[in-house]
C-alpha cells in the first residue's frame, strides 16, 4: 500500500499523518459497507454487492490521492510516488472493504449459533416444563381415591402407596430440573409410575417391566421414556375391557440403550365425548429427541390391529 511505500525516509510525524489519512478513508469505506452496502444488498443481491463495492472504492480512491497529494505538496518525489500507487491505493482500499465483509459475516454467524444454542437450550427446558405438568390430572385423582379407599381400610400398602407418589412428586419438582439424570433414578420414577398405575388397572391387566444389562452412571435426558409410557395407557389400556396389557422392556449395554413398549389395543377405539387436553404427542417426542440426541437415536413403530409397539433405541451422551 502506499503507506509502506512512503514510509521510508519520512519523518516520523509524517508518517503518523499520512497513516491517519489513509485510515480515515478506509473507516468511511467501512462503516459504508457496514451500515450500507451489507444490509441492503450483500444477502439478496451479491453480485449488485460486490459491484458496489467496487464502485465505492473507485470513487473514494482519487479523492484520498488527491489529499496525499496535496499532504506532499512540499515534496514532488513523494507526489510522484503517490499518482504511480493509485492502483495500489485502490487494491489496499478493496481488500480493506471486503475484510470488513468477511469479518461482519464470520461474527454474524458467531452471534447466530449462540443465539441457536440459546434458542435450543430454551426449547428443551420448556419441553421438560411441558412434560412435568402433565402428569394425567386422572392418574393423580385415582391414585389419591384409591389411597383414601385403602385407609379407610386401614390397608398396610397405603403408607407405601404415599411414598410412592410423593417419590413421583419429587422427582418431576426437583430432580428433573438438570439438563441428564442418572438412568437408575429414570428406571424408578418408571416403576414407581407403573405400582400406582396398577392400582386403577383391571386386576386381571398385565402390566411388566423388564431392565436388562448393567445400570450404573449412565446418564439420560430426563423423563424420556413417561410419553410413551403414557401413551400406551391413555390409547391402550385404559380401553381394555379385560385381558388388557402394557409390556415394558429396556436393555442397556454400556452407553447404548434399547427400550421397547408394547401395549393392547381395542378394535375400534371410542370417540372421545370431548377434546383430549394434556399428554405429548409422537411429533412432540421426535422433536426433544433430535434435539438431545441429534444422529443417536432411532424410533421404530409397529402399528398393528391388536398392538401397539414403540422401539427406543439411542446413545446415551453426555
Amino acid at each position: 500500500m502506499i503507506g509502506t511505500s512512503l514510509r521510508q525516509g519520512i519523518q516520523p510525524s509524517t508518517t503518523f499523518y499520512n497513516e491517519t489519512i489513509q485510515a480515515l478513508f478506509f473507516a468511511v469505506l467501512v462503516y459504508f459497507n457496514l451500515l450500507y452496502l451489507i444490509p441492503n444488498y450483500l444477502a439478496k443481491h451479491a453480485f449488485i454487492y460486490f459491484g458496489l463495492v467496487l464502485a465505492a472504492c473507485a470513487i473514494v480512491t482519487p479523492i484520498e490521492v488527491l489529499a496525499l497529494y496535496l499532504f506532499y505538496s512540499d515534496s514532488p518525489d513523494y507526489q510522484a510516488n503517490v499518482v504511480e500507487q493509485q492502483e495500489g491505493i485502490y487494491l489496499g482500499n478493496v481488500f480493506v472493504t471486503l475484510l470488513a465483509t468477511v469479518l461482519r459475516v464470520i461474527m454474524d454467524w458467531w452471534r447466530y449459533q449462540n443465539e441457536k444454542q440459546v434458542l435450543l437450550t430454551q426449547t428443551m427446558q420448556s419441553e421438560l416444563r411441558f412434560l412435568k405438568s402433565q402428569i394425567n390430572p386422572h392418574f393423580l385423582f385415582n391414585t389419591l381415591n384409591n389411597l383414601y379407599a385403602l385407609t379407610l381400610k386401614k390397608s398396610d400398602k397405603a403408607p407405601e402407596i404415599v411414598l410412592k407418589l410423593a417419590e413421583i412428586m419429587r422427582y418431576m419438582l426437583y430432580e428433573c430440573n438438570e439438563r441428564r439424570v442418572h438412568l437408575s433414578k429414570e428406571i424408578h420414577y418408571l416403576y414407581n409410575y407403573l405400582d400406582l398405575e396398577r392400582l386403577r388397572q383391571p386386576k386381571d391387566a398385565d402390566i411388566t417391566f423388564e431392565v436388562e444389562g448393567h445400570v450404573s452412571e449412565q446418564l439420560v435426558a430426563p423423563l424420556l421414556f413417561v410419553p410413551f409410557v403414557e401413551n400406551s395407557f391413555k390409547h391402550g389400556l385404559n380401553h381394555a375391557t379385560s385381558g388388557g396389557y402394557v409390556r415394558m422392556k429396556l436393555m442397556v449395554e454400556g452407553e447404548d440403550l434399547e427400550f421397547v413398549i408394547e401395549n393392547s389395543k381395542v378394535e375400534q377405539m371410542p370417540r372421545p365425548s370431548h377434546p383430549r387436553s394434556g399428554g405429548i404427542g409422537l411429533a412432540n417426542v421426535r422433536q426433544r429427541l433430535q434435539i438431545l440426541y441429534p444422529d443417536h437415536h432411532e424410533i421404530i413403530i409397529r402399528d398393528e390391529p391388536n398392538r401397539y409397539e414403540v422401539t427406543l433405541r439411542l446413545t446415551m451422551i453426555n
